[in-house]
């Protein structure tokens, strides 16, 4: 108990001097190139307060939500070896026929139409 204890308060010293350390190491005066509103070296044109397009947003939604159905699929190969592949087939069938549902209903939708 008492090492677990020792431990504790260990870390917490170290990382309450590790925190004053670094506040108090911290550059105080950054230079011109840290306090312009870009680091990538080109100057800022016209105003970044433009509106975005809900349309480039769903499409990267869209994206991300097939980009997932993929991370979720990769596994497959190996799940099949498992005692009960029969499971594993259906919950990925499952989760193909939903995702091919949604996309055909934001297909009908008019959802993935770029042109308006």
């Amino acid at each position: 108990m008492n090492m677990i204890l020792f431990m504790i308060v260990s870390s917490l010293i170290l990382s309450i001097i590790l925190t004053a350390l670094n506040f108090w190491l911290a550059q105080a005066n950054p230079d011109s190139e840290k306090l312009s509103p870009y680091e990538c070296g080109f100057d800022p044109l016209g105003s970044a307060r433009l509106p975005f397009s809900i349309r480039f947003f769903l499409v990267a939604i869209l994206f991300l939500l097939f980009d997932l159905e993929i991370a979720l699929l990769l596994p497959l190969p190996w799940a099949i070896q498992l005692q009960t592949p029969t499971t594993t087939l259906t919950w990925a069938s499952i989760l193909i026929l939903l995702l091919t549902l949604g996309l055909v209903y934001e297909w009908t939708q008019g959802g993935l139409e770029w042109a308006e």
